[in-house]
């Protein structure tokens, strides 16, 4: 596969063609905040904080976008600003999203420090998830086992455990927990077996 070259904060980088804006960017060393990326996991875009501007484009037909890092690609000559003004908005305003869903993430309080968020600007009911998916993408992806799921949608929109499938497998596996930066999904997993043990004990 063919190498192309691109500018990530005035450094130049060489990757192969395919490669994320993330990935190149990381290769740097250069830290771009993310929720729901992982490296055995196909990108997601989920979380949005991986936003970047990037210019791309031959001199004629420059453009200057906004991008989800982890799933926009490399671009040859394109040039790539990870920390501005307007990312460092929009990064804020998402943080502080976040946190009217999950205050007490320990994960979201960090991010939150490091961008200036609020953990009160928004007013909201704590559902303790943020919609960042790694568990059930990991679970579908890496384990193939389907045990945990999206149900409903927009702002209703949560996980929820798979009774018949997770009430057999989870109990000696758990490898998605650590993943959770809310630790809603413990909570979401014993609600689960609240339900499932007593019935089986019948």
């Amino acid at each position: 596969m063919s190498e192309i070259q691109l500018e990530i904060d005035g450094r130049a980088v060489r990757v192969e063609e395919g490669t994320t804006i993330l990935a190149a960017a990381r290769k740097l060393g250069i830290a771009i905040p993310t929720l729901c990326d992982h490296d055995g996991l196909e990108p997601y875009g989920a979380c949005r904080l991986c936003i970047v501007e990037v210019d791309s484009g031959g001199p004629a037909s420059r453009r200057s976008r906004v991008a989800a890092s982890c799933v926009a690609p490399a671009e040859a000559g394109a040039v790539v600003r990870t920390r501005t003004e307007k990312l460092d908005r929009f990064r804020r305003t998402l943080l502080e999203l976040e946190l009217a869903r999950a205050p007490d993430s320990p994960r979201l309080q960090e991010l939150a420090r490091e961008h200036g968020a609020r953990r009160d600007h928004f007013d909201g009911d704590a559902s303790f998830c943020i919609h960042c998916g790694l568990c059930v993408r990991y679970c579908a992806e890496v384990k193939q086992l389907h045990a945990v799921g999206f149900i409903d949608r927009g702002i209703r929109k949560e996980i929820s455990f798979l009774p018949e499938i997770a009430g057999r497998e989870c109990e000696a596996c758990k490898e998605c927990f650590p993943l959770c930066p809310t630790s809603y999904l413990q909570a979401a997993y014993v609600l689960m077996r609240s339900f499932v043990v007593p019935s089986r004990m019948k």
